[in-house]
C-alpha cells in the first residue's frame, strides 16, 4: 500500500508531457505494440506488471525522474539513489535520443518532418506528433537504431547543426567513434560581474568516496622563489616540528591514479607532445565535442578588511585570477569571475550555477581562491564553508545536464596552520591561536561527493598551509596555468597534468629551502579528461 501511495504521488506532479516522455524511456521494458497510456498511474501499472518496479526494487523510478530532470520530486518522496545500482535499466541510447529530443524546437520539428515526407506515413507527420513519436516511427520502420545514426545525422546536420556534437559523443560512448581531436569552434566569452545576491541555498550531505593508489615521479629541478618581492603572515600560530621537511614525502600517500606524459629531457617543463603508452586497454576519454566547453567559474577573494575573525588581503591573488582566465578562455570555457563573496555569496552561486541546463556543455571548472583551513575555504565575511558543499549541487541528482561529465574544481587555499618565521613569503590561511593537529584536519577525498566524475585539486594536503608570492601568484595556481598550456598540446589528461603539478610544486622552495607544499588531487572520474587542442596560439604568462 505504501508504495502504490508512493507511486499515485509521483504521477499527480508529473505533467502530461513527462509521463510522456517517461513512456518513451520505458518502451524497451514494455510491449511495443500495446496501447499508448494517458496517465502516470497506468504506466507504472504496466512497469508493476513486468517486474520492473516494485518495493524492493524502486530504482527505476529514481533513475526516470533523474533523466526527466525532476531531482526535487526524488527528494522529496525520499527514493533511493542508483549509487548500489550496478546496471541501469533505461538503454543509454533511450536516453540519447530523449536527451536530444529535449534541445529541439517547435519549428525544428516542423523541418524534422518535412525532411521525414517521403520516409514515414503521413499520419505520422501530424502536427500533433511529437518528436518522440517521430523518433519511435523511425524505429519501426528501421531507418534508426543504435547501430544506424546515418539519417538521424542527416536530418540534425540540416535542421540543428549545433546538435551533431551529442551524436558523435553518443557514438563515441558506444565505441564507434574515432575521428580526430576535436577542435575549438567557437570563441568563449568572459564576464566579470559584482555579487549582489544573499540567499543561502541548502545543502544536502554525501559520504566519501574510496581512495586510489599513487604513482611514483621522477625527480624534478629544484626550483626557487625570490623571496626580496614577498612577504610572510603567520601571526599567533603554536609551532608544530619540523611538517615541512615533511612534506615531500606526501608524495607517496597522495591517491592520485595518474597516467605518466613522457619528457623530452631532465627538464620539467619540456614534454612530448603525445601520452606514453600504457596497459589501460579499455580506459575511455570524455567526450569534449559539444558545442560548447563549458562554463569556468572563478571565485575570487581578496579584500577580507571587514571579516571576522579579521583575515589579511590576499595579495597577489589578482594575477592568479588574470592567469586562470586567460588559460581557461584558451581552452574554450565560458569565463565567469566572483570577487569577494561572503559565504553566502558562494553558496548561492554555486547553487545558481547548479540550476542552469549544462546540456550543451562537456564539463564545468570551479576555481576558489581564499584563505582557508581544515576542508573549508573563508567567504570575506570570515565565515567557512566546506568544500563538500561547494561541490555537491554538481551530483547526478541534483544537477542532471552534467551528470557523466566531468566536474573539475581547484581550490587555492591553507588547510591547515604551521609556524612560520617571519621570511618573505606568505600563506594563505586565517589567524588562529591554535595549533592545527594532523588528524583532526579534513582529508581531500573525505571532501569529495560520492558520485562519479569529479575532481579536486587542492594546494596543499590537510593542515599545512599553501604559499602566494605577492607579485607573482600562488605556487600552485601558477604551477596548474603552466602546466595546461604545456601538455594539454600534447594531449595529455588532466591527472597526469596534476601529477606534473604536484612534481612542479614539491620541488619549489625559498631561498633558505625551508619552505615547501605539496598539492593533492583526488577524484571519482571514470574516465582520461583530455582537453582538446585550441586552434589559438596560447596565452603568455609571466615566469614565476
Amino acid at each position: 500500500m505504501e508504495f502504490q501511495k508512493l507511486l499515485l504521488d509521483a504521477g499527480k506532479d508529473l505533467r502530461r508531457e513527462e509521463v510522456k516522455a517517461i513512456e518513451f524511456l520505458c518502451v524497451d521494458l514494455l510491449d511495443r505494440s500495446s496501447a499508448s497510456v494517458n496517465m502516470a498511474s497506468d504506466l507504472f501499472s504496466r512497469l508493476r506488471d513486468k517486474d520492473c518496479l516494485t518495493p524492493e526494487r524502486p530504482h527505476l523510478l529514481t533513475e526516470l525522474l533523474l533523466i526527466i530532470q525532476h531531482p526535487t520530486l526524488i527528494r522529496r518522496l525520499r527514493l533511493p539513489d542508483l549509487t548500489s545500482l550496478t546496471d541501469r535499466l533505461i538503454s543509454p541510447f533511450r536516453r540519447f535520443l530523449y536527451n536530444l529530443s529535449e534541445n529541439i524546437t517547435k519549428d525544428d520539428l516542423k523541418q524534422v518532418k518535412f525532411l521525414l515526407f517521403e520516409e514515414l506515413p503521413r499520419s505520422k507527420l501530424d502536427e500533433n506528433v511529437t518528436i518522440l513519436e517521430v523518433f519511435l516511427e523511425m524505429e519501426k520502420m528501421d531507418l534508426l537504431s543504435d547501430t544506424n545514426l546515418t539519417l538521424l545525422e542527416k536530418i540534425i546536420c540540416s535542421v540543428c547543426p549545433m546538435l551533431k556534437g551529442k551524436i558523435d559523443q553518443f557514438k563515441e560512448t558506444q565505441g564507434n567513434f574515432s575521428g580526430p581531436v576535436a577542435q575549438e569552434t567557437s570563441r568563449p566569452s568572459v564576464m566579470i560581474l559584482p555579487f549582489t545576491q544573499t540567499q543561502v541555498p541548502e545543502s544536502v550531505g554525501a559520504p566519501a568516496p574510496g581512495e586510489s593508489p599513487a604513482e611514483g615521479l621522477k625527480s624534478l629541478a629544484e626550483s626557487s622563489v625570490n623571496s626580496s618581492y614577498t612577504s610572510v603572515d603567520f601571526p599567533n600560530i603554536v609551532s608544530s616540528g619540523n611538517d615541512y621537511e615533511e612534506l615531500p614525502h606526501c608524495l607517496s600517500r597522495l591517491n592520485t591514479q595518474a597516467q605518466a606524459c613522457t619528457e623530452e629531457s631532465a627538464d620539467a617543463l619540456e614534454v612530448l607532445p603525445q601520452v606514453t603508452e600504457t596497459n589501460d586497454e579499455g580506459l575511455r576519454t570524455y567526450p569534449m565535442t559539444s558545442p560548447k566547453r563549458g562554463i569556468c567559474l572563478i571565485i575570487n577573494n581578496h579584500d577580507f578588511t571587514n571579516s571576522n575573525p579579521p583575515l589579511r588581503k590576499r595579495e597577489g591573488t589578482m594575477i592568479d585570477e588574470r592567469c586562470l582566465m586567460d588559460v581557461f578562455k584558451w581552452l574554450g570555457f565560458d569565463v565567469l569571475i566572483k570577487r569577494d563573496c561572503k559565504t553566502e555569496d558562494m553558496l548561492y552561486l554555486i547553487q545558481e550555477l547548479s540550476n542552469r541546463d549544462h546540456s550543451q556543455a562537456d564539463c564545468l571548472v570551479c576555481c576558489i581562491l581564499s584563505h582557508g583551513k581544515l576542508g573549508c575555504v573563508h567567504g570575506v565575511d570570515g565565515r567557512t564553508v566546506e568544500l563538500k558543499q561547494l561541490m555537491e549541487p554538481f551530483n547526478g541528482s541534483q544537477c542532471r545536464s552534467l551528470a557523466e561529465k566531468p566536474k573539475l574544481f581547484f581550490i587555492q587555499a591553507c588547510q591547515g596552520t604551521n609556524e612560520q618565521r617571519p621570511v618573505f613569503l606568505e600563506a594563505d590561511e586565517a589567524q588562529s591561536c591554535i595549533s592545527c593537529d594532523a588528524v583532526n584536519a579534513v582529508n581531500v577525498k573525505e571532501s569529495i561527493p560520492s558520485d562519479a566524475d569529479f575532481l579536486l585539486g587542492v594546494a596543499t594536503v590537510p593542515s599545512f598551509v599553501s604559499f602566494r608570492d605577492k607579485t607573482r601568484g600562488t605556487w600552485y595556481i601558477q604551477s596548474l596555468c603552466k602546466n595546461l598550456i604545456k601538455m594539454v598540446p600534447g594531449r595529455c589528461d588532466i591527472v597526469s597534468i596534476l601529477t606534473k603539478v604536484n612534481a612542479d610544486v614539491s620541488r619549489k622552495t625559498d631561498t633558505h629551502g625551508s619552505k615547501k607544499q605539496m598539492p593533492q588531487p583526488a577524484f571519482t572520474l571514470t574516465k582520461r579528461v583530455v582537453f582538446p587542442i585550441p586552434k589559438d596560439a596560447p596565452p603568455t604568462l609571466s615566469d614565476p
